[in-house]
């Protein structure tokens, strides 16, 4: 599987699309209406998932999909 879809499988367990709705555009609170407390569970799930740890000070710049998964695709 894809890093990509992978991703955004997970990610439709918090919002209410599915992994195949979900664009790069999206934003996670705009356009997925998630929480602070949803963003940081999900966040803690891909760090799980993908063994990787994301440093605090990169959370406030990862407002869309499209730029999650830069980072993501960066680390792994």
């Amino acid at each position: 599987m894809n890093l990509d879809l992978q991703f955004k499988e997970i990610l439709a367990q918090y919002c209410d699309y599915s992994a195949d709705e979900i664009t790069n555009d999206m934003r996670f609170r705009e356009d997925l209406a998630m929480s602070s407390l949803d963003f940081a569970t999900l966040l803690g799930e891909i760090e799980d998932e993908f063994d990787i740890e994301f440093e605090e000070v990169g959370f406030a710049n990862i407002m869309s999909v499209g730029k999650a998964l830069e980072v993501l695709e960066e680390m792994v």
